[in-house]
């Protein structure tokens, strides 16, 4: 069957916030970038290994959403985790150490980029199987509920997560249970090479989420100002008791889905199209409009990123390494242990 060309939404109205606020969304997409684009770097030149999944062209989602949360919630990511963890709180000098494989990264440099995971920020992955996060936010929601906690667990996973059983085991569960998610799909209209036409059925994910008697509501994921307000309502909506609720995020990711992929299933004429409404420079321009944002503000905000990431690389580079006889532990029962 022919695949539709994915066309991007035009941009939304004036922004509804102070500056300050503004500036501090502006301040972390740009962080975001700045720190994806030195890890693509990176990893050409060997200093990152694995796999390495890049998050440029989406960061309105990570951003908007996890800003419109609490400190006490739970955040249950994908595979394309570092600006979620970066936005939630892990520092980016223990990121960046995590990818480059050293102790002092936030998972002792054993899970990489894949794995990053912070217990004080309540950031549990990193998760580098599809969907495999969706029954982990189903439990730490099941659990907020049990212990009567005011605790929200946000669960981010793509569209190809729609298609596997664990989707609706955790959608079907959380709605029959009334647990606390939000469930967070970040539909970039591509699960790896393949376009969400040619491998759903149903298309409209809101309808898939439905079906199982929850709320669900779409939001243009290229616009930081429409994801935040439609996931404060949503995590507000969800911390008054109202059972689980589906959000999803239409975005686009400018880079390919790996660093392995060769991208040879979309068109360059259609990335080009995305890119004209990337969210760093259209949330710019909408600031700059309506006088919230100087030229010389943005260069700064900027600046402060690039130099966030050259203190981070400088971190990891001066990082050690575990030692060999450290290897087996937490993997094995050392021999005196054992009964």
């Amino acid at each position: 069957m022919d695949v539709e060309h994915h066309a991007p939404p035009p941009p939304s109205g004036p922004v509804p916030w102070d500056k300050d606020f503004a500036f501090r969304l502006l301040a972390d997409m740009l962080r975001i970038r700045r720190m994806e684009e030195k890890s693509a770097e990176l990893y050409g030149a060997g200093k990152i290994r694995g796999f390495l999944h890049l998050y440029i062209g989406e960061e309105a989602v990570a951003v908007g959403a996890l800003h419109a949360l609490q400190p006490q919630d739970n955040v249950v990511a994908t595979y394309r985790e570092h600006g979620h963890a970066l936005v939630r709180g892990l520092s980016m000098n223990s990121i960046m150490a995590e990818m480059f494989g050293k102790r002092e990264g936030c998972a002792k440099g054993r899970g990489g980029s894949m794995h990053l995971f912070d217990a004080a920020t309540r950031f549990y992955g990193g998760n580098a199987i599809v969907g495999g996060g969706l029954p982990l936010a189903a439990g730490l929601a099941l659990a907020a509920k049990l212990r009567n906690e005011d605790r929200v667990t946000a669960c981010f996973f793509g569209d190809g997560a729609v298609a596997e059983g664990a989707f609706h085991e955790a959608l079907n569960l959380a709605a029959l249970w009334k647990l606390p998610v939000l469930f967070c799909c970040e539909n970039n209209l591509y699960g790896m090479g393949t376009a969400i036409e040619r491998a759903e059925a149903q298309t409209d994910l809101c309808v898939k989420a439905g079906s199982y008697g929850m709320a669900a509501l779409s939001c243009d994921g290229m616009d930081i100002v429409d994801v935040h307000e439609k996931t404060r309502e949503a995590a507000a909506r969800v911390r008054a008791g109202e059972g689980p609720l589906f959000v999803e995020y239409r975005t686009y990711r400018f880079r390919a889905h790996s660093m392995f992929d060769a991208e040879l299933y979309r068109a360059k004429a259609e990335v080009e199209e995305w890119k004209t409404r990337g969210p760093i420079h259209t949330f710019t321009a909408r600031l700059k409009a309506e006088g919230k944002l100087a030229e010389e503000e943005f260069l700064a905000l900027d600046a402060a990123a690039m130099k966030e990431v050259e203190d981070a690389v400088a971190y990891a580079e001066a990082g050690s390494w575990e030692p060999v006889e450290e290897m087996l532990a937490d993997v094995t029962t050392p021999p005196e242990a054992a009964p």
